[in-house]
């Protein structure tokens, strides 16, 4: 079963996330209510501050008003994101970014 995890502008789908999946990243938060002609996913991978593999993704935007993006994530390391617009403007959740732990999809009984 596929589930989706969402904080108040952000929805990851799926969660939890596996390595090797595709993983869409929807955004509806300060950027696009400041009006942000264009967002970008900045990601990468790793623990606290130590990402690797940082990519910056344009998003499309979306007929509700919010903007998707997606991604393979081909490690089980942290996946971790923020967002930043044409201007370079940037939401970082506050300082604490976005992230989501990335398992391995094997089951344990």
């Amino acid at each position: 079963m596929q589930a989706t995890m969402t904080y108040s502008e952000v929805t990851v789908t799926p969660t939890p996330i596996t390595a090797g999946e595709k993983v869409t990243v929807r955004y509806d938060g300060l950027l696009n209510e400041n009006g942000a002609s264009k967002v970008y996913l900045h990601a990468g991978v790793g623990f606290k501050d130590n990402w690797r593999d940082v990519t910056d993704i344009e998003m499309q935007s979306q007929s509700d008003g919010s903007w998707s993006a997606q991604l393979r994530i081909n490690t089980t390391d942290r996946f971790n994101f923020c967002f930043k617009d044409c201007a370079n403007n940037w939401d970082n959740n506050g300082g604490s970014n976005w992230s989501f732990e990335v398992h391995n999809g094997q089951m344990y009984s």
